[in-house]
Parts: C-alpha cells; structure tokens; sequence
C-alpha cells in the first residue's frame, strides 16, 4: 500500500528544519527532493565505476557503459516507448524542446508554415519556437485558455490548418496543475498531418504515461522534477522521425565515422545509430545512473499510486485553503482535472511577501511567475504564489501549511 509516512523515510532532506520549524516542501513542480536509493546510485558509481563510455575496452568503461545503456531501456520501458533508440538523453526538457526545434524545425519549418502552441506553455516552449521564426520565417499561433485556465479546445480545432507542421503543448500546466487531453490533441493534429511535442516536464513524474497510448510524436521531461539528479533529462522520439532528422549537436559520439579526403580537402562524416546520434559528446553517465534509479523507485511505488495520493492532497489543500478569506485561488475548482498543484494569491500581498512569510514558518513554496508570464498576462495577474505536491507531502503538512495561510490572512 502506498505510505506517504514510509516513503518519507528514503528522503534524507525531509529531516532537516529551516527557521526552527520542521521543512514542509510543497516546490515539487521546481524540482523534486531525491531519495537515498538514488543518492546512493550516484555514489556507487563515482566510487566503483566512473569510466567513460562507448570509447575503450577496459573494465570500467564496460561497466559505465552497461549502466547508461540500461538506464536508456529502463526509461523506455517506463513511458513505453518502443525501445532505447527511441529515448535521447539530455540536459533537461528545455534542451529536448531546443533539439526538436532545431534538429527538426529549422530544416522542415519554412515560411507560410504555423507552429500552434498554447498561451499556457513555460517559457521553454515558447522561446526557441519565436527565436526560430525569426530565422525560417514560418508563424507562431498561440491558442488561448477558458476562464479557469482550461485549454479551448475550440479555438484548437478553428486554428489548426493543413499550414501547420508541429503543435507544441505541455501535458501539465506548471502554473494551474491542468491536465491537457494531449492524445485528443495528437488525433486532430495528425489528422492535418502534423505533428505533436509535448511538454511532459509536470506529468511524466506525477501520471502514469504511455507515449504509444498517446500517440505523440516527440515528448520531453527532466529528470530533478521525478526524483533523479539536475543535469539530466530525455527527448523521446518516434524511431522514424529521429532517424529522418540531422544531429542537433556535432562532435565525439555522435558520429560513426569522419574521414578525410585528400583530394578534396575534405571530410565525410556518418552519423552513429540512435539515440547516439543526439548525444554528442561525453554524456552525463551519472545523471544517467541517478535516473535509472530514481524511475526505478517509481515504479515500485506505481505511478497510479503516485497520481492517486496527489489529487487527494490537492482535493484537500483546496479545501482547508478555501478557508481563508484573503486567499484567492487560480485554475480550475475541480481537484480532479489538476496535477498537484495549486496557484494562489493573498490580498494585499505580493506573492513573493507570502512565499517569504511561509519560509519563516520552513514552508517552501514557488512565487514569482514560473517562467509563464504570457498566461499570468492572460490572468492579469503580476506574479502568483504556487504549492505543488508529491509522494512525500502529506495531510498534515496541509494543515500546517493552513494554519500559517489564516496567520497571514488576519494581518
């Protein structure tokens, strides 16, 4: 059975206090706190295999390579890809969105083409398509949000054309916890022949995700915000289009053979098989190991699990929230269409004023705009306060979280 209390014990971190208070991390959307199996992962590595990969024959550079290769499988198997060729480390999900942009849109993207994105995205997925535009000259169309932070579907439906080539969502909203219908979106964009990106920065670490299920096309998620280490993050890809596009980056690992002309004065170069083809350089092996470890811990808790445990304590901190006069929550009021988080604001305040009260208090919270400001815009809103929650967080910890939100509602 799924244990909040138990699971709390894996995380080191949990135990320390900030201003006297005992810590209450409800930042989960930033980034996650790692358990000790993946600590402990990391560790091991650097003290019994640290070696590079793929590049010589000796033991340790056979065991490093194992390691990363398997992680690449175990990713795999978690989102359901069709294999390891499919899944591309990188740094994050803001490099695997950059990937797609420019491995795949500067040489398909031309002008007249539209890219439609939404007007709820991170920034991530919104600057390397603007920056882009500016160079192939194709049109960025931003589909709007229902009052209560909702994709309009709609508006979808009326602006997808047969000009458009990819449609770039994020799956989790980082601002409202909104859950988008991304299979339904993948159907209507194929169905014009184009294809999809989805942002799974927020979901892949809180939902049970299926890409085959889905059907998208390219799909990105760090690996700080599932419980692994910062530095590493996967671009899953169909088969077919990664191996139809160019590298997005050259250099060692990435290629299979360079050889120079002497006539020409030239080289040639051939590219390796995927995922190597994406991964130039000398990866980060560790991140990689951290990964594993951390998808590994997931699934034995099972993401179902995961999912579950989260729309209750989001269901709840609603509720006790709700009690405070001055606190005016942001999205949709129906718990069960969210991931996990909550925006907010307290009159009067700024919600940087909150986040620095709560932090007196060893509460950690987000303030600020979350590197969404198009759809703070859209809300008119300056910046919003934002709980988010995972496998640790607990009832209690809401009430807490509560009892400091009623101290700052009656100043």
């Amino acid at each position: 059975m799924f244990d909040p209390y138990k699971i709390r014990e894996d995380f080191p971190i949990l135990k320390r206090k900030i201003n006297n208070h005992p810590l209450i991390y409800f930042d989960n959307a930033a980034t996650s706190q790692k358990p000790r199996q993946v600590i402990e992962a990391i560790k091991n590595f650097y003290e019994n295999h640290n070696a590079n990969v793929h590049r010589a024959v000796h033991t340790l550079s056979q065991e490093a390579s194992e390691l990363y290769e398997n992680a690449h499988e175990e990713v795999a198997r978690f989102v359901s890809a069709n294999g390891m060729e499919e899944i591309v480390f990188v740094r994050g999900t803001t490099e695997a969105i950059n990937l797609v942009a420019y491995a795949w849109g500067l040489r398909n993207l031309k002008k007249e083409d539209e890219v439609i994105i939404s007007i709820m995205e991170h920034h991530s997925n919104i600057v390397p398509w603007e920056t882009l535009s500016k160079i192939n000259g194709f049109n960025v169309r931003y589909v709007g949000v229902n009052d209560d932070g909702t994709l309009d579907y709609e508006a979808f439906e009326n602006m997808i054309s047969n000009k458009t080539k990819i449609v770039c969502l994020s799956h989790v909203s980082n601002v409202t916890g909104v859950v988008n219908g991304v299979k339904k979106i993948a159907k209507i964009a194929h169905d014009y022949g184009a294809l999809t990106l989805v942002d799974g920065a927020q979901s892949v670490p809180h939902l049970p995700v299926n890409v085959k299920d889905l059907d998208v096309d390219f799909l990105a998620f760090s690996g700080h915000k599932m419980l692994g280490p910062t530095g590493i993050g996967v671009l899953y890809g169909k088969r077919e289009i990664l191996e139809r596009m160019e590298p997005f980056q050259g250099g060692g690992e990435m290629i299979r053979e360079v050889s120079y002309n002497s006539i020409t004065k030239r080289c040639s170069i051939s590219w390796n098989d995927l995922p190597w083809k994406f991964e130039a350089g000398t990866p980060n092996v560790c991140g990689g190991v951290g990964l594993m470890e951390a998808v590994k811990y997931l699934k034995r808790i099972g993401m179902e699990n995961v999912n579950a445990h989260e729309c209750v304590l989001t269901e709840y901190a609603m509720r006790r929230m709700k009690e405070c006069q001055k606190v005016k929550i942001y999205g949709p009021k129906d718990a069960s269409v969210k991931c996990g988080i909550i925006p907010f604001n307290i009159e009067g305040l700024s919600s940087h004023d909150v986040a620095l009260f709560l932090d007196s208090y060893g509460i950690m919270i987000r303030s600020g705009f979350h590197c969404a400001q198009p759809l703070h815009q859209i809300f008119k809103l300056k910046s919003s306060a934002r709980t988010s929650f995972y496998i640790y967080n607990t009832r209690e910890e809401i009430d807490r979280f509560a009892e400091v939100l009623k101290e700052i509602d009656q100043l």
